[in-house]
């Protein structure tokens, strides 16, 4: 069948078409510059045709069979790809502004060049996907599946980003201005002198990342996950920082330079049940309200690794401790361990009504570091004071401490005793 006959059938009757190329498999097919202009080709059995240069606009591709297919400066603005499979296939150049894309494959394919301004992504599939100075202003990829993807000098001004799956990827010189990363997963992901100017990246999964020479100053980057899936959730509220401090966390030779943040970390211990969480939270708004640098353990989070050992990394970098001993699970025991081994003032707090663990009154009279204990009845309450009540004292007591710490100790001579 000739070329002309080709496209004639194609955008006369796709069932057709489709019957005719499960019947001459081995056929090419040549639809190079074709005009499908607004044509319904839903289903169209389309694989490794060869589309280059073909006119796509506002053409129907639901569930189109584009595997492998060649859509080399194609244009496809406005068109329907849902639940196209476009695995593998050359969209370099390919212009598909507008494009719904939703549920899409476009596993491994090739969107060097390629314009998605405003593309339709959800949930599409970009698994090693080439995305280099892909145009991606705008689109929504919410919940797309991004691992391994290669985005070195793509824009995503103000993309939508929010629980992507961005494990692995590869974003070098890429333009995050203005996107959303809510809970985007970035496990070793590389973010290598990215803009991130108010750029959004709240409750991201960030273990193994790599944020070298970032640009910008991100809007809200807020409870960032630096540990693994299996091992508690240990959060704070900057991108540099996070690695800084995982690196703390597994690698004791690089803890000599603790005392570069030990002037803003606050470490917050508590659970994080229902009805913990509030309060905890509370707590850390304040404290970054105030300039502090808040770092948040979880004991609820099921772990293999060692509690003793990662919270007295945390304490040891911290300026002071706050532990809310309400209701008591597994802070009793990381207590008794860290408070003898560290001289920091340790603030505890409780609900009103709530008594602590057995042995606290113990640590309060052989540490004078542990300060009295505040009672509240509520967050509102909790935070109105924290200054007063718990930021104050703390300061107070480090100095204290300080003082006693580099205090010279007198030296005794034997001769005196003679």
């Amino acid at each position: 069948m000739e070329k002309e006959e080709q496209i004639e059938l194609l955008k006369k009757d796709v069932t057709a078409w489709n019957q005719w190329r499960a019947e001459n498999s081995s056929v090419a097919i040549d639809l190079q510059g074709a005009n499908l202009k607004e044509a319904n080709l839903e289903r169209a059995n389309l694989e490794r045709a060869n589309l280059e240069r073909a006119n796509l606009e506002r053409a129907n591709l639901k569930e189109a069979n584009l595997i492998h297919a060649r859509l080399y400066t194609a244009k496809l603005t406005g068109a329907n790809l849902e639940e196209a499979n476009l695995y593998e296939g050359n969209l370099t150049s390919a212009n598909l502004e507008g494009t719904n894309l939703y549920v899409a494959n476009l596993v491994g394919a090739s969107l060097l060049h390629a314009n998605l301004q405003g593309a339709d992504l959800t949930c599409a599939r970009l698994e090693r996907a080439m995305l280099l100075n892909a145009n991606l202003q705008g689109a929504d990829l919410y919940s797309a599946y991004m691992r391994w993807a290669i985005l070195t000098n793509a824009s995503l001004l103000n993309a939508n980003l929010t629980q992507a799956i961005l494990h692995g990827a590869y974003l070098l010189h890429t333009n995050l201005q203005g996107a959303n990363l809510e809970r985007a997963s970035l496990t070793q992901t590389s973010l290598v002198e990215t803009n991130v100017e108010q750029a959004i990246f709240t409750g991201c999964s960030i273990y193994g990342l790599s944020a070298w020479n970032i640009q910008g100053t991100p809007k809200d980057q807020r409870n960032l996950i630096i540990t693994h899936e299996d091992e508690p959730a240990v959060m704070v509220d900057d991108l540099e920082v996070a690695q800084f401090i995982y690196l703390l966390l597994n690698n004791t030779k690089i803890r000599n330079v603790i005392d570069t943040i030990g002037s803003k970390g606050v470490l917050i211990l508590g659970r994080f049940t229902a009805e913990r969480k509030q309060v905890l939270d509370a707590i850390r708004n304040e404290l970054r309200r105030l300039g502090y640098l808040p770092m948040v353990f979880d004991f609820d989070r099921p772990t293999d690794r060692d509690f003793t050992e990662t919270i007295m990394t945390l304490a040891g970098m911290s300026l002071f401790v706050i532990a809310d001993i309400t209701n008591p699970k597994s802070s009793p025991l990381e207590l008794q361990t860290t408070v003898p081994n560290y001289m920091i003032p340790f603030v505890p707090i409780i609900q009103e009504g709530e008594h602590p663990f057995a042995m606290f009154r113990d640590l309060q009279g052989k540490f004078d570091w542990v300060l009295d204990t505040l009672e509240y009845d509520s967050e509102s309450t909790l935070v109105q004071v924290l200054d007063k009540a718990v930021i104050r004292p703390a300061l107070d007591k480090h100095d204290e401490l300080m003082v006693r710490k580099l205090a010279e100790r007198q030296r005794k001579k034997a001769k005196d005793y003679i």
